[in-house]
């Protein structure tokens, strides 16, 4: 087998947990990546892994075999990039990872402008509402919503991600349409979690109100947020660019159009050491022209 594929899978396995885990991410059966790892334990002549039916742990050896592959795997990749540095057009696969709501109601949508600055650029997108560590999930570039306290990350600001407080029509007519925000404490709320519990913020001027809606009803997505409203059972907020096309249709009423609610900030990060490859700079160029600080951007219409 070639010892650097074994390498890779190797250090995969040892990343997601299990060879069963690994087998998904590599896109290979979970026999081939045991066959892979025996492979190398029997180059070596040691054993990398303590295997049971349950569980699987490194092996003192092992432990510091995984450093040095993961260094070697490192050192191919620059090689890599640097070589990728000295070609004019952008190539090759890029990571990235995206809030599932941005990323499936705005990003998708625009992303036919991107393949064709850069045709030859493969895309490997995972969209998700966890946190997630690109340095150590081995991710190129991440848009990502809320404050940044990795240091090891550089951050390009785009513009704020906007909210909206919506209701349906059936819902109103029949718990009533609230006249003020701190009226929401005695309506039935829907929330996202894992902020579902978040008191919501509003101001009108230099009126400020912070307000702890009633949750009936937590769901870790968006969509099924949305989707909550429409059937009558709650108010909710949410991303404007999810709602908005409901509000113009009928299907959702926006309540307080008149208050500001406090906005989330949005970035695109990148770990500080990334080499700046024509890939990766023609990602960053694409998202700033299209999410940037100056834009006013939203969800596809007919999504």
């Amino acid at each position: 087998m070639c010892l650097f594929r074994s390498m890779q899978v190797f250090v995969t396995t040892v990343q997601e947990g299990s060879m069963s885990a690994a087998s998904g991410k590599l896109g290979m059966s979970p026999a081939m990546v045991g066959q892979h790892v025996a492979a190398l334990e029997e180059r070596l002549g040691m054993r990398l892994l303590n295997r049971t039916t349950r569980r699987q742990s490194l092996t003192d050896f092992g432990a510091s075999y995984v450093e040095q592959c993961r260094d070697i795997l490192e050192r191919v990749a620059i090689a890599d990039q640097d070589a990728e540095a000295l070609q004019a057009e952008p190539r090759g696969k890029l990571k990235m990872t995206a809030p599932t709501t941005f990323g499936a109601e705005v990003l998708m949508p625009r992303l036919q402008r991107y393949r064709a600055l850069a045709p030859d650029v493969t895309l490997d997108i995972t969209l998700t509402d966890r946190n997630v560590d690109i340095v150590d999930e081995g991710f190129d570039i991440a848009f990502r919503i809320g404050e940044l306290p990795d240091s090891r990350l550089i951050a390009r600001r785009l513009a704020p991600y906007q909210m909206m407080i919506c209701a349906a029509p059936d819902y109103l007519a029949r718990r009533g349409n609230p006249g003020h925000p701190s009226d929401l404490a005695n309506h039935d709320a829907i929330g996202f979690a894992p902020a579902a519990r978040s008191p919501w913020k509003l101001a009108n001027g230099d009126v400020q109100v912070e307000v702890i809606p009633r949750i009936s009803i937590t769901v870790n997505s968006g969509q099924a947020v949305r989707m909550a409203a429409r059937a009558a059972l709650g108010v909710i907020m949410q991303p404007s660019i999810l709602l908005r096309s409901d509000v113009e249709a009928g299907l959702l009423v926006q309540l307080f159009p008149d208050w500001h609610l406090r906005e989330r900030p949005m970035s695109l990060v990148y770990h500080r050491d990334r080499r700046m490859t024509p890939r990766l700079q023609s990602v960053i160029s694409f998202a700033i022209s299209e999410f940037g600080a100056t834009s006013e951007w939203r969800a596809d219409p007919h999504s």
